[in-house]
């Protein structure tokens, strides 16, 4: 590092996780990002309810680069106790799914799935959508909102896509959501991790305290938040730029 910074004047940048696409899923992203630029002018954003799912563990998650073990300038990595330089982690960890809806209307309740469900297309249908999000979103909204959701094997299965044609006056279909971009989802990119940084603050101690906190949390979140996420929905991809840009950006 010493030779990097002053012998070679060099600056280091750190590297961030991306999904790797094919040249087809990126042109399917460049078309798809300008047929929802053109269909979700500004004010009509503001009636889109972002969905999403998480689940959050008990155990605290890792953040590796800050994992660390600090020693004297003098030591050699043989001098330093082997066991401080293993990042253990438990073999299972308990953990509870969770699904919200926001929008620049409100959102709704926190929803916990319920423990040991798989959540399939039937779930997701029977359970998320129809006794859950729908009905927390319309009284909201009334009839007049846009429904979005990711394209996860759920979401994209035949009878989900039938149940939203037939039950929401609109929603983004999968022949219109760029694949492989969960990063267009402000849930996703912003409100997800607002939570999670609030909720391991200090250590969780069992599932229930993780509910406990997870409720708190959501309770506590502020509108700004989510509108500050939702605004960038749109101004994180120019209108007008090149390809390239557009393709970059998500």
């Amino acid at each position: 590092m010493r030779i990097i910074h002053s012998d070679l004047r060099l600056k280091c940048f750190k590297k961030r996780r991306a999904q790797e696409l094919t040249e087809a899923n990126r042109h399917a992203r460049f078309r798809r990002l300008k047929l929802l630029l053109k269909k979700y002018s500004s004010s009509d954003v503001a009636f889109i309810w972002f969905t999403d799912e998480k689940i959050f563990t008990v155990a605290t998650p890792n953040n590796p680069q800050n994992d660390r073990v600090s020693a004297p300038a003098t030591s050699h990595k043989k001098d330093v106790a082997a066991k401080r330089l293993l990042r253990t982690r438990s073999t299972f960890s308990e953990s509870l799914m969770v699904s919200v809806g926001v929008s620049t209307l409100g959102y709704t309740k926190l929803i916990v799935v319920d423990p040991g469900a798989k959540v399939n297309g039937a779930y997701y249908r029977n359970v998320l959508l129809s006794q859950q999000l729908l009905p927390a979103i319309r009284q909201i909204s009334g009839e007049f909102f846009s429904f979005q959701q990711d394209s996860a094997p759920a979401h994209r299965a035949r009878e989900t896509i039938s149940l939203l044609e037939r039950e929401t006056p609109s929603f983004i279909s999968p022949d219109l959501w760029p694949p492989n971009s969960p990063d267009l989802n402000p849930v996703d990119y912003k409100i997800w991790d607002t939570m999670q940084q609030r909720v391991y603050q200090t250590k969780v101690q069992d599932v229930d305290d993780l509910k406990r906190r997870l409720i708190d949390v959501w309770n506590d979140m502020s509108q700004s938040i989510i509108d500050d996420a939702i605004d960038q929905w749109r101004d994180s991809t120019p209108a007008f730029g090149p390809e390239e840009d557009i393709l970059n950006n998500h």
